[in-house]
C-alpha cells in the first residue's frame, strides 16, 4: 500500500492524487495539517527536508517533491501511462513540469499567500507570526510569505507572478491551438501537473485570465469533467477552504481586475 503525507488544500499534493486516481491505485492519507505547522515538525522534517507536502512512501522507498512523484509513479505503475509516447511531446510534457518548478509554483504561492493566506496569518501575535515565519526551512519561499504578508498587493512579487500566470494561460492557449491536451493529443502528466494550478486561480477569482481564451477554457472544463477531479479534488478539498478563500480574494477583486487590465496580452 502506498502512503502519502498529503494536505487537502496543497497544490502539490493535489496534482499526485490526481495522479493516483488516474492510475486507480490504492492508497493510505497521513494528514499534514500545514496551518498546524505539522510540515515543520521534526518527524516529518527527517522525511521530507523541505517541509512540504506531498511525501510519497512506497515500501521503503521515501519520494519527494511533486513532479518527480509524478514520474515516479508513472515508472512504477506504467498503466494507463500518463506520459506521451511520441519523444517530442514527451519533451514538451517535461518543458511544462520544468516552468511549474522553476517560477510558476513560486507564482501561485505569491497569489495565494497576497490574496487569501496573510488575512489569517495577520490575526496572529507579532510573536507567533515570527515564529511562523523562522520556522520555513527554505530562505526564498520564507522571504516570499514574509513579503506578500506585510505588502499585501504592493509586494512587487504579486504583479510578477500575475503576470507570470498571464503568460503562462497564453502559452496554454497556444498549444492548445494544435493538440486537445497540453503537451500531446493525449492527456498527460502536463496535464495532471496543472489541474490544481487553474483550479486555484479558480478560486481566487483569477479565472478572469482566460475569460478571452476559450480554447483554455474549454480545456480546463474537461479537466474538472474527469473522474480524477471529483475523486482528487472534489471529494477531497475542503468546501469551507474554498468559501473562506473565495470570500478572501473577492476584497481585492478591483484592484486586481485593474491590474489585470494593465497587463500586455
Amino acid at each position: 500500500m502506498l502512503t502519502v503525507y498529503d494536505n487537502d488544500f496543497s497544490t502539490c499534493a493535489q496534482k499526485v492524487r490526481i495522479a493516483l486516481a488516474e492510475k486507480g491505485l490504492s492508497w493510505r492519507r497521513e494528514s499534514v495539517d500545514l496551518r498546524a505547522g505539522d510540515q515543520l515538525r521534526p518527524a516529518y522534517l527527517a522525511l521530507n527536508p523541505q517541509g512540504v507536502v506531498p511525501t510519497l512512501i512506497d515500501g521503503d522507498r521515501v519520494l519527494i517533491e511533486s513532479n518527480v512523484i509524478l514520474e515516479y509513479l508513472d515508472d512504477a505503475y506504467p498503466a494507463p501511462p500518463l506520459r506521451p509516447a511520441d519523444p517530442a511531446d514527451r519533451a514538451a510534457m517535461r518543458l511544462w513540469l520544468q516552468a511549474l518548478d522553476t517560477g510558476r509554483h513560486a507564482m501561485i504561492g505569491a497569489l495565494s499567500i497576497t490574496l487569501a493566506f496573510r488575512h489569517d496569518l495577520l490575526k496572529k501575535t507579532p510573536d507567533a507570526l515570527a515564529a511562523h515565519l523562522a520556522a520555513i526551512p527554505d530562505a526564498a519561499r520564507r522571504a516570499r510569505w514574509q513579503g506578500a504578508i506585510e505588502h499585501g498587493l504592493r509586494f512587487s512579487l504579486f504583479a510578477d507572478a500575475l503576470a507570470g500566470w498571464s503568460k503562462a494561460i497564453k502559452a496554454m492557449d497556444a498549444a492548445l491551438a494544435h493538440n486537445a491536451w497540453l503537451a500531446a493529443p493525449t492527456y498527460s502528466l502536463a496535464d495532471v501537473a496543472y489541474t490544481p494550478y487553474v483550479t486555484r486561480l479558480t478560486h481566487l477569482h483569477l479565472d478572469v485570465l482566460w475569460r478571452d481564451r476559450p480554447r483554455v477554457a474549454c480545456w480546463v472544463e474537461r479537466l474538472r469533467a474527469r473522474p480524477s477531479y471529483a475523486t482528487a479534488m472534489t471529494a477531497v478539498i475542503d468546501a469551507g477552504k474554498i468559501a473562506a478563500m473565495q470570500t478572501a480574494a473577492a476584497q481585492e477583486r478591483e484592484p486586481v481586475s485593474a491590474m489585470i487590465e494593465a497587463l500586455p496580452d
